[in-house]
């Protein structure tokens, strides 16, 4: 006699519930893990709402003219951050433009072609690197760096002089008795600095993603005939592409924020200075270092809001690098 097959209800067929019991270290881990990352917030709020509260007189003043504005004149009435926002965002492209191909190529480097023996010796001075206090970054591009790049800037405005962002508006290519110093103090070279600083962050991020590539992938694109560079175009890349632009974005963060050896460097301009080898630039960051000693109790309110919406860009910043990162493959691009 044949049995029937045994009938099974819904409820039967539902998943059971499995309820985990953590042990004690784990509970305390998750409890300080939960309490940093709230204390993190609450510090980001308070920050936020402290700026928002010492600056609302000179947001309430202005109110959207406060971000139309140019000038920089708070006890007449005339203020606003067009002009240092501007230049901040100018400044921070100028050194991501020039920290992108730096930070990569050091990570490639480090990561895929230094011989073992040197490679940890590349990482340390990397990373003592990002530890350089900024004043010593600043007084370095102002007395060495300077000086040597001021070629540099009369022969791209010589030779590309036609491209907007790169012509000098009192400088003539066929005059040899032109002085350089139209060149000098401008977000060309601010924009240099700021990128040698960042460019250690981005950097160590990226090297971090690119040795977690599969080796499974590595081998098997070796093993099909490819070169080494095929190899990094083919694996390497597209598995650390989400810590690529992560790791930019961060240093960008950085950039947007930074604030003595921009102060230390530029000659601070309160108009729109598209020209980025030009003589004259400006920041908000270094806005607030060169008025806060002598800022009336108004100034300090604009000051402070000028502050808040560096504030809020920077977040937004490190915000979208953070999504990044984390929605990156480390692997995104293949089976690990």
């Amino acid at each position: 006699m044949t049995a029937l097959p045994e009938v099974r209800t819904a409820d039967q067929d539902a998943p059971r519930s499995l309820a985990a019991r953590p042990a004690g270290a784990d509970r305390t881990f998750r409890g300080i893990a939960r309490g940093g990352g709230t204390g993190v917030l609450l510090i980001m709020t308070l920050v936020g709402g402290f700026l928002l509260y010492q600056g609302y007189r000179a947001l309430e003043t202005r109110g959207f003219e406060f971000v139309t504005t140019e000038a920089w004149d708070p006890n007449s009435g005339e203020f606003g951050i067009a002009a240092v926002m501007a230049g901040t965002f100018f400044i921070a492209l100028t050194a991501i433009t020039i920290a992108i191909p730096l930070s990569i190529g050091t990570a490639l480097y480090i990561s895929e072609y230094a011989p073992p023996g040197i490679q940890r010796s590349l990482i340390a001075l990397v990373d003592l690197m990002a530890a350089i206090p900024s004043v010593v970054y600043g007084l370095w591009g102002l007395f060495l760096l300077q000086p040597v790049i001021l070629p540099l800037s009369q022969w791209i405005a010589t030779y590309f002089g036609w491209i907007p962002i790169l012509s000098v508006s009192d400088f003539d290519p066929q005059d040899p008795l032109a002085s350089p110093t139209v060149f000098t103090s401008s977000t060309f070279i601010a924009g240099i600095v700021v990128a040698l600083m960042i460019s250690p962050i981005a950097s160590s991020i990226m090297r971090e993603v690119f040795s977690q590539a599969p080796l499974g992938e590595r081998e098997g694109a070796l093993a099909l005939g490819s070169t080494r560079w095929g190899m990094i175009r083919a694996v390497v890349f597209p598995f650390g592409m989400g810590g690529m632009i992560g790791g930019m974005m961060l240093g960008l963060g950085r950039a947007l924020g930074e604030t003595i050896a921009v102060y230390l460097i530029i000659s601070p301009v309160f108009v729109i200075q598209p020209r980025v080898l030009e003589k004259g630039a400006n920041s908000i960051s270094a806005l607030i270092a060169l008025r806060y000693s002598e800022a009336s109790a108004f100034e300090m309110s604009a000051l402070m809001a000028a502050g808040l919406a560096l504030f809020l860009v920077t977040l937004v910043v490190n915000f979208g690098a953070s999504m990044v990162i984390a929605r990156s493959r480390s692997g995104a691009g293949a089976e690990g």
